[in-house]
Parts: C-alpha cells; sequence; structure tokens
C-alpha cells in the first residue's frame, strides 16, 4: 500500500444508472504531459536548489582564481574524479596487488560507464567534461526526487525547503563535481519516492542501479526489499513487490560478485576495501578519531566539520524516527549512519559520504514549513552562504581529498 496522504474518493451517485447520461472518462494525460506538470509543480524547488549552487560558484570561483587554481581541473579531474576518468578510458585492474589506497575496483562502474559514453558521444570535450555534466544533469533530477519526497510526506513548501536544505549542505559543492554522489542521490531519491507511491518495479529497478554506483547502495537495497517484503506479508502475495525485492539488490551484488570472478576469490571485492584500509569495526575507529580531535589535537576546520555532520545526523535520525517518517525513509538512513559511522575507513570524506541521506534534514525542512516566512528565509539564506564558503574551504583551504 503507497505510503503518504491518500486522497477522499467521492460520495457515490444516487441517480439511478439507466437515468445517467452516457459519458466516457476522460482520456489519462499522456507520459509527455504528465511529466511537464510534474515539473511545472517542483519549479521552485529546482529554480531555488540552482540559485543555491551557482551562489557557491560564485563564492569558489573568484576565490580560485585568487589562489591561482584551476576551476576546470578542482571540479572536473581531481581526487576521484580522475579515478573515474582514468577507469572510464582504461578499465579495471584484474590484481588485487598489494599497494595500499591503489586498486581501482574499490569504485563501482555506473558512473564510469556513463563517462565513457559521454566521452563516445561527444568525444571533442575536455577530458572531463562529460563527467561533469553527468553529475550537473543529475543534481537537478536528485533536487527533483528530493521535493517529491518532501511533497508527497510534508506539502510542496517543504519539499521546496527540503532540496534547498540539500543544496545547502556544508560539502555540496561536490554535488557539481565529477563525483558520484548526484547521480547516487537521484537514484535513492527517486527509487523511495517509487516505494513511497507503491511502485515497487521502479523502485526495484533504481536501488540496482544505485548498488552499481556506491558501496552504500546496500543500503538503498535494503531498505526496499524489506518494505517490499513487509508489503507482501502485510496485502498478499502480488508479483511486483517480489520483483521490488529481487531487483533491488541486484545491482551491489552483481558488482561485488564480479569483482571476486575477476580476482579469482570469493571475498575479493572486500580484500580491495582492507587495502583501502575500509572496513566496518561498529565506530570503534570514529569515536577513536572524534576523541583524538577534541582531546589530543587542535582539529583543523574541515575535521570539525566533518565531526558536526556525523553528530548532527545522529540527532536528525533521532528526529525523524521520533516523527515517525515512513520504514523506508528511515532503514535508509539507519543503514547508512551504520555504514558510514561504523567503517574503520578514512575520516575526512564522511559528511560527502551522507549526503543522500537527504530524508534525514525532513525534520528541519517540515519545521520551516511551519515557521514565518522571515524565519525561514533567514535560515537558508545563512545556510547557502554557509555552503558557499565551506564549499570553497574543501577544495582550497582543506589540501586533501573531499
Amino acid at each position: 500500500m503507497p505510503y503518504g496522504p491518500i486522497p477522499a474518493t467521492a460520495a457515490p451517485s444516487r441517480v439511478p444508472a439507466s437515468r445517467r447520461p452516457l459519458t466516457t472518462a476522460p482520456p489519462r494525460p499522456g507520459l509527455r504531459r504528465r511529466a511537464a506538470r510534474a515539473l511545472r509543480h517542483a519549479s521552485p524547488a529546482l529554480l531555488a536548489y540552482g540559485a543555491v549552487r551557482v551562489l557557491g560558484l560564485l563564492v569558489f570561483v573568484p576565490w580560485a582564481h585568487g589562489e591561482r587554481r584551476s576551476v576546470r581541473h578542482l571540479l572536473m579531474a581531481s581526487w576521484d574524479c580522475d579515478w573515474y576518468l582514468k577507469i572510464a578510458r582504461h578499465g579495471y585492474a584484474d590484481t588485487l596487488g598489494t599497494a595500499y589506497d591503489a586498486n581501482n575496483l574499490a569504485f563501482f562502474p555506473l558512473y564510469p560507464l556513463l563517462v565513457r559514453a559521454g566521452d563516445a558521444l561527444a568525444p571533442g570535450l575536455p577530458r572531463g567534461a562529460a563527467g561533469l555534466g553527468i553529475s550537473l544533469l543529475c543534481s537537478f533530477l536528485a533536487a527533483w526526487g528530493i521535493f517529491a519526497v518532501g511533497d508527497r510526506l510534508y506539502g510542496r513548501r517543504a519539499g521546496v525547503f527540503l532540496a534547498v536544505l540539500w543544496g545547502s549542505l556544508p560539502v555540496a559543492l561536490v554535488q557539481w563535481m565529477g563525483y558520484t554522489e548526484s547521480l547516487f542521490t537521484a537514484l535513492t531519491a527517486w527509487s523511495l519516492y517509487a516505494v513511497l507511491s507503491g511502485r515497487w518495479l521502479w523502485a526495484g529497478s533504481l536501488a540496482a542501479l544505485a548498488g552499481l554506483t556506491r558501496p552504500t547502495g546496500a543500503a538503498l537495497a535494503a531498505a526496499v526489499s524489506v518494505t517490499a517484503l513487509l508489503a507482501l506479508r502485510r496485502d498478499g502475495f502480488s508479483v511486483r513487490p517480489l520483483l521490488g525485492t529481487l531487483l533491488a539488490p541486484l545491482g551491489w551484488f552483481s558488482y561485488v560478485a564480479w569483482v571476486g570472478l575477476r580476482l579469482g576469490r570469493w571475498d575479493g571485492y572486500f580484500a580491495v576495501q582492507k587495502l583501502w584500509r575500509n572496513q566496518w569495526d561498529g565506530g570503534l575507529e570514529t569515536v577513536r578519531r572524534m576523541q583524538a580531535l577534541f582531546v589530543t589535537e587542535r582539529p583543523a576546520l574541515f575535521y570539525a566539520m566533518v565531526t558536526a555532520v556525523l553528530l548532527g545526523s545522529v540527532v536528525l535520525y533521532v528526529l525523524s524516527a521520533a516523527d515517525r517518517q515512513p520504514l523506508p525513509l528511515l532503514l535508509f538512513t539507519g543503514l547508512l549512519l551504520v555504514i558510514v559511522v561504523g567503517s574503520s575507513g578514512v575520516y575526512f570524506p564522511r559528511a560527502r559520504f551522507l549526503m543522500p541521506g537527504f530524508p534525514l534534514l525532513l525534520p528541519l525542512a517540515a519545521a520551516l514549513a511551519r515557521a514565518r516566512p522571515t524565519v525561514a528565509v533567514t535560515v537558508l539564506t545563512a545556510a547557502a552562504f554557509g555552503s558557499a564558503v565551506f564549499g570553497g574551504h574543501m577544495l582550497l583551504g582543506w589540501h586533501g581529498p573531499p
């Protein structure tokens, strides 16, 4: 059964059927017309989101020029961008090796496949331009899906605020870089929306694609599959929820299995992750790192921001649970937090890893929707400027990957 408000049905007519005029039901609008109507409905969110991200560029670009740094390189070919571009051009490693932080099998394949397709369609583009274009397009698709979830649960105003808050995250500049966060968030948002509206085939298919995009696609696959199984138990057997259950984890499991076959060992993917120092330890390394940052060290600004995002996300999850968000949203964000916080891997990218967890922002979006307009505008303006400054610092002041 779909989540969200269900419109009231009209009262049955008391006119005898024999005296009713012969009428035909109005034809259902075509797909193009429905898409155009949905796009108009979401346009305030998309325009506001675009304005926030343009503000980030207006701060970042002059800052980069002032430091004589290449804007194009930073957005299109730096850090993980370069890893994906090399995979798109040369493919994956076929041996495990022993070097740390060197095996590209740790990176999931959907994004570099799209980059390769973009380069093939437009071979004259500068290196990384196709990847940046994919991220730009997917960022707006993500903002649209995020708006759709917020609109369905709390109304149009909350949906707009939810999309703007997502675009105002401290590391939101990554959304307009050659990274996978925008693609993954777009797939996640629309998969969760499909679950809320009872479209199980769409939910499972999009979750499968998300599982080919990032390791945390496992969290989305689990959320979709568990919700679909519960729907089967509640509503009786139906083919569509069953197919959604089976499709959702297919992408993640397929890539993990393929890596195992490529390396000739069943735990090949997890062996690669060990070489990236990325294992699950229940959060011991996270706690140790936080303690070191604030007790024995003077934390860098970027590390302090990452820590604030981690702690704030836990608080927002508690608020989301208290607000009784729909089960698929709570499952996804809860598992995402367990994976990110419970990892022993590097500490600094964890704010970025949590970026797809947009349902955590729903309590804030709902509160802003109830607040006075001046309060909402003030909060969102402060968040947008803060995101612009942190984004510039992330690529120019912090001398490491985002």
